[in-house]
């Protein structure tokens, strides 16, 4: 039998093998269609069970991605969501409930739905690697998974492994599933069909969690549980911001994991949280993250070999992620001395991120120091990352230039300084870009990559399709003062100068801010970049757009107190955290969250009418993933049209009429 995504096959022992391939796509995701074709499937062979069926992918490397997350936005109501999600359920339950063995067959990729839609089956097989191919995300979409997964993962991996893997919605590799239960056993692409069949006909008893996770599924013990999962969800996410995992926490509070009550109170769940605006937001920024993958024209140039300029902090951190990547890379700097800590840094780094000795030696093999700068000759591609100085770079330029082979491409990681200043020495300028990370490089995930008016499309392409291939997420910037993302926060950071001059606390300036949503207050922000660093982009942006730099940051930074590099900046710092003082005013401004946000926001305003990034989305995305900027409100953009432009305007107005031009609407507001 062979449906538009389904195809079945009944072997001579009677073992159904049933094979999901969406064609012209890369990889299977549960659609309504998809679904209601399996449960067309299912329907005879409830009536007459075969020997066993075993239901695997005809994609590559990829099992089943996980809920068709298009269809979310056409859900308008929780009562709709909820029918959806119970005919989901119950499709569930009619694959758990055949009277035959059934088995999947994991090769790759499985996540969300097709992880539920695998625990429903009586055993999983996996395929072996590293990679991180199976979890429960829906947190990061402002959900839980809908589809049974809360009441399954706990059944079959215990309280302790399936909450963790609901809460936190990070994927685990099949070494971890198989110590967790969450899989039976690790087969291959030789010998899958023979174990599938194996298990089919032993029928061994399904796995269930572990005795001590049973006895911490039982009523008495669940309210000391969930406390300890409600400490470790409120250090990451508050409740009015992120109410997927306390809903979660809650379901199993109440319920236990129980298939009698599990699947009604997860499905009313579900419907509720998937028409919150965190959800809805969420979903948007899911969609933003494929726009930014989206960038770029396919190129045939590729890039091998990557040679690094400059082995500071944010040169040897980039040289290392390239290395970890699979990049050969090349690190030069005047001596081996400046090298050297970019090498024990990249180390680190290598120990955290591979598990695996040999691809661990492989990742150092690939990373190698070029005091002469030998491998320039070599280099597909060049990153320039010295310090930020104007005749510093173009005397470098014009020393790579005569050593680069044709068709390799330079690009600059400066943060401040225009391209069209930097490339007058160069003989081919239109092929010259900015690939500007961002410090810690491991762990902020956007690139923004910087062109000019006449920049050729060819270097975009290649930079954009680098930038993926490091699995970096590109945003394209016109050639500006302080591009988009330091741009935007430079206000925000100096908005708490003004606060703090003012008297308001540096803890309570930062509270404020961590309370609307944002990872981390501009007081901390500004000592964990560096306060010399600050000092530098306010520089830069002050001359361009005419704004005074604060004479206590240039201070600081000339009494050597430049934050967490040195120890000591508005915070002290230990061991990389910030010591913060006890709050003792509790009487803050009335206005002091706006004073931070709307600063943000009314120059991500004026990046998009001036052209710095063309697209709103784009410009929301960038924001995000450069900034942090609270994810369940969808970016400053979409923030702004939530709030009503003409209330954010009049706010606007009387902020500047209170405490100064500063805070004077841009003109492009008139453009949302």
């Amino acid at each position: 039998m062979t449906t538009q995504y389904w195809k079945t096959e009944t072997d001579d022992g009677g073992v159904v093998w049933l094979c999901l391939d969406t064609l012209d796509a890369k990889a299977n995701v549960l659609s309504s269609t998809v679904l209601s074709e399996l449960n067309d499937i299912l329907d005879p062979l409830t009536e007459n069970p075969p020997a066993g069926l075993v239901l695997y992918s005809g994609k590559k490397r990829s099992f089943i991605m996980g809920a068709d997350i298009k269809e979310f936005t056409a859900i308008d109501t929780p009562e709709r969501a909820y029918e959806l999600v119970r005919l989901g359920q119950q499709l569930m339950d009619k694959v758990e409930d055949l009277a035959c063995p059934t088995i999947a067959v994991i090769n790759g990729v499985c996540m969300g739905g097709g992880l539920e839609l695998a625990m429903a089956c009586d055993y999983r097989l996996v395929y072996p690697g590293d990679d991180k191919i199976l979890g429960l995300p829906e947190v990061k979409l402002g959900l839980h998974p809908g589809f049974g997964g809360t009441v399954r993962a706990v059944r079959i991996c215990g309280v302790r492994a399936g909450m963790q893997l609901m809460l936190t919605g990070n994927p685990i590799a099949a070494a971890k599933a198989k110590a967790i239960g969450l899989v039976d056993n690790i087969t291959a692409d030789d010998r899958w069909r023979e174990d599938a069949g194996s298990m089919i006909r032993a029928a061994p008893a399904k796995h269930r969690a572990p005795l001590l996770d049973r006895l911490l599924n039982v009523a008495p013990a669940r309210p000391l549980v969930r406390n300890m999962l409600l400490k470790q969800v409120q250090k990451k996410a508050r409740r009015e911001h992120y109410p997927a995992p306390y809903a979660m926490i809650d379901l199993w509070t109440a319920d236990g994991a129980s298939v009698d009550t599990g699947y009604e109170a997860e499905a009313k769940s579900f419907a509720k949280l998937m028409c919150t605006d965190t959800s809805r937001n969420l979903v948007r920024v899911f969609f933003l993250q494929s726009k930014l993958k989206g960038q770029g024209n396919k190129t045939e140039t590729t890039i091998k070999h990557v040679h690094v300029v400059g082995a500071g902090v944010m040169g040897g951190d980039i040289a290392a992620w390239c290395a970890l990547r699979g990049h050969t890379v090349t690190l030069q700097d005047r001596e081996q001395k400046y090298i050297d800590p970019a090498l024990a840094r990249a180390a680190k780094l290598f120990a955290k991120r591979v598990r695996n000795e040999e691809k661990r030696a492989a990742a150092t093999q690939r990373l190698r120091a070029d005091v002469s700068g030998a491998g320039v000759a070599d280099a597909d591609l060049v990153i320039e990352a010295i310090y930020e100085n104007l005749e510093a770079k173009q005397s470098l330029y014009e020393s790579l230039q005569a050593k680069m082979k044709p068709g390799a491409l330079l690009a600059t990681n400066t943060s401040s300084i225009r391209l069209e200043e930097l490339r007058t020495v160069l003989r081919e300028p239109r092929r010259f870009i900015g690939l500007h990370f961002f410090n810690p490089v491991a762990m902020l995930p956007l690139v923004e990559v910087i062109r000019c008016e006449d920049t050729e499309q060819d270097a975009l392409d290649i930079g954009f399709a680098f930038t993926k291939g490091i699995g970096k997420l590109p945003l394209e910037c016109a050639s500006s003062p302080g591009f988009v993302v330091n741009r935007i926060l430079a206000p925000y950071m100096g908005e708490a100068m003004h606060l703090a001059r003012e008297g308001v606390e540096l803890a309570s300036i930062d509270a404020a801010a961590v309370a609307f949503g944002m990872p981390m207050g501009p007081v901390e922000l500004a000592d964990s970049v560096g306060l010399d660093v600050a000092l530098h982009v306010s520089k830069v942006l002050g001359a361009a757009l005419n704004r005074p730099v604060s004479e206590s940051l240039q201070k600081m930074v000339d009494e050597g107190l430049l934050g967490r590099k040195s120890g000591q900046g508005f915070y002290r710092w230990e061991d990389g955290k910030a010591i913060k003082p006890a709050l003792q005013n509790t009487t803050l401004p009335d206005d002091l969250q706006d004073r931070l946000i709307l600063s943000m926001v009314n120059e991500a305003v004026a990046c998009l009418q001036e052209g710095v990034v063309d697209d709103a989305d784009l410009l929301d995305a960038g924001v995000i993933f450069g900034t942090g900027f609270a994810p369940f409100l969808g970016g400053p953009l979409n923030y702004a049209k939530a709030r009503g432009t003409t209330v954010a305007v009049m706010r606007l107005n009387e902020l500047a009429k209170a405490h100064g031009d500063r805070f004077e609407p841009h003109s492009g507001w008139s453009r949302l």
